[in-house]
């Protein structure tokens, strides 16, 4: 797995298949292992860039207290830069989405189509907030069980004892303390976003898992509101991990966005 050092801290990546490069954001507390049966199914056709984010995988964390949603967007942008890409379809589940639309505000011109998946484009409230920083103690004092713990049933619609349950805890296991609170002290300080979701100009796909309790429906819909001529696909059952969970309707979905682009 190639590996690209930015302000000191060795990021690692995943660039698999030929065609139009779509670089994807994985979801909190996961790594770029999550994209695995998309890169399988569909890297014949298409260029995939997943990076491990900042504290995930076999990612550095940094110096930081909080990866904010930023942060990540121009690591990205930096990996881009290194492998000479001027443009890539961007997306990401859950927190990936949000720092698919952070990457939008950094830098619209560099996103040649937008996919988000099981994510929200408004901020966290206080209560929201006060939620995030007493996860990011857990994690401090407990590590990555207590995200399997209080994620696993929500995320997973088959259940935490299912094959797919098995295979996110496991994932979410290899998650370190630091790089989980930092994490979500950097998902407490994103701003709203759907003021540059109103101003995006390009194609979108939004997809949400019809069992998904985190980030439901209304949420998705939300988003596909705001961008002009999004597209919003349901994936059924599936909660919070539909490309994890039901791959080949997701990769259905994903191919037909990125095969009309």
């Amino acid at each position: 797995m190639p590996t690209l050092t930015v302000d000191g801290v060795p990021l690692h990546y995943r660039d698999e298949g030929r065609g139009p490069p779509v670089l994807l954001f994985h979801a909190y507390p996961l790594n770029g292992d999550a994209y695995a049966k998309q890169v399988k199914a569909l890297s014949g056709r298409y260029r995939f860039i997943i990076p491990d984010v900042r504290g995930f995988g076999r990612s550095g964390l940094g110096k930081e207290s909080a990866t904010e949603m930023s942060r990540i967007a121009q690591d990205a942008l930096a990996l881009l830069d290194a492998l000479n890409v001027e443009s890539a379809v961007v997306g990401g589940v859950s927190m990936g989405g949000y720092a698919a639309m952070a990457l939008l505000r950094e830098d619209a011109g560099r996103v040649r189509g937008l996919v988000l998946v099981d994510t929200q484009a408004t901020a966290d409230d206080e209560a929201g907030r006060a939620r995030r920083e007493a996860s990011a103690q857990e994690a401090l004092r407990e590590g990555p069980e207590s995200a399997v713990r209080a994620l696993l049933p929500k995320v997973v619609a088959a259940g935490p004892d299912s094959e797919v349950g098995r295979e996110v805890a496991a994932m979410m296991r290899t998650a370190t303390p630091a790089g989980l609170a930092a994490a979500q002290r950097g998902m407490a300080l994103r701003p709203d976003s759907k003021d540059i979701l109103a101003r995006y100009a390009g194609p979108a796909l939004v997809l949400v898992g019809e069992k998904d309790p985190v980030t439901p429906l209304e949420k998705a819909r939300q988003m596909a509101d705001l961008i002009t001529g999004a597209r919003l696909e349901v994936i059924p059952n599936a909660a919070h991990l539909p490309n994890q969970e039901q791959p080949e309707l997701f990769n259905a979905q994903l191919d037909g966005f990125l095969s009309g682009l």
